[in-house]
């Protein structure tokens, strides 16, 4: 049985169902919370900790490290990036 690839790559898939942003998007979210993860694990800063820093919630720090929740925004993201002591960069790419 010949098992010749066929087809386009998985992004381009993605991009044809019409979800290729969508993922895009996540993608970049998941890495950015884990990022502060790593910080605050590093500087050994609890949620609690980073609420304080931020001037938030504990729930809303819980929903900014969920990698499943997609409703974070960039004021957030930057307002954390910010209590770990880093600054958030967004910039347009090709």
């Amino acid at each position: 049985m010949n098992k010749e690839h066929i087809g386009g790559d998985f992004n381009e898939f993605l991009d044809g169902e019409g979800l290729l942003e969508d993922a895009e998007a996540v993608a970049v979210k998941r890495v950015i919370a884990y990022q502060i993860a790593q910080e605050m694990e590093r500087d050994h800063v609890s949620k609690s900790e980073l609420a304080q820093r931020m001037n938030t919630s504990r729930s809303a720090v819980e929903r900014l490290l969920d990698p499943a929740n997609r409703s974070v925004t960039l004021s957030t993201l930057e307002k954390a990036a910010a209590a770990v002591g880093k600054k958030l960069k967004v910039e347009l790419s090709s």
